[in-house]
């Protein structure tokens, strides 16, 4: 679960544009405020199993039968995520180590994408495809943003340009909710058919991957109204 996706705002020179960008950024905001809170709060809370990350992974990953993928502890804060190119998973150090509810949750939503990896999961298939040319996407609109400026004078192209790159990331980020969303789903089924956590710790564990899952909320709607922003100036 990378708590970071892709936001790539540009701000259009309508009102329509304005309005959409302020919008995005507080919703933003809003969404990364929420992980914070609901992690900060949930990382406090230790399991009584006393369980770590690490072991939560591997034991969730065992029981699917996934014996070839690496866990490994990673720096910064919140930077958990599954590489399905080199089969490994990683966990920043405090979720790594960490008993929390918070810590086994974001570890269990990682062991979540490895089982997806393993089945085939269509969604993650598909969002994997379209990685390369989302990044491409993603770089290019800063020349973008610094090009709007022209965007009514230079007969269109640069809105063609923004709407191309618009789709992309949106195409991406829609695919992205089944992922995180089954994912998620994936964590509690397991962390509790397991016996890692007892009933009356799921709602620590829900209410971190929730929030977690706004932030992807998030990034789709932002780009869906950057992209329509772009295709209403296009018919002005």
């Amino acid at each position: 679960m990378s708590f970071e996706p892709l936001f790539s705002f540009l701000i259009i020179p309508t009102p329509l544009g304005l309005a959409v960008f302020a919008f995005v950024l507080v919703f933003g905001l809003f969404a990364q405020m929420r992980v914070s809170s609901a992690y900060n709060k949930n990382s406090r809370i230790g399991s009584r199993g006393r369980i770590t990350g690490r072991e939560a992974a591997e034991a969730i990953m065992r029981r699917a039968g996934i014996r070839d993928v690496e866990i490994v502890p990673i720096n910064g804060h919140l930077t958990d995520h599954y590489d399905p190119t080199n089969k490994r998973l990683a966990l920043s150090r405090e979720n790594y180590q960490g008993t929390s509810l918070a810590a086994l949750g974001v570890a269990a939503h990682e062991a979540g994408h490895a089982i997806q990896h393993k089945i085939g999961h269509r969604a993650l298939k598909t969002r994997m495809a379209l990685v390369p040319v989302t990044m491409i996407s993603s770089k290019l609109l800063p020349f973008v943003l610094i090009a709007g400026i022209f965007f009514q004078a230079g007969g269109g192209i640069f809105i063609d340009i923004g709407i191309i790159l618009y789709a992309i990331l949106t195409a991406f980020h829609l695919i992205t909710l089944p992922v995180e969303f089954d994912a998620s789903r994936r964590a509690k089924i397991e962390l509790a058919g397991l016996g890692i956590i007892e009933r009356d710790e799921v709602g620590g564990v829900t209410e971190t991957l929730n929030a977690a899952a706004l932030t992807y909320v998030a990034a789709f709607v932002g780009s869906l109204l950057h992209l329509i922003a772009l295709l209403a100036l296009r018919r002005s």
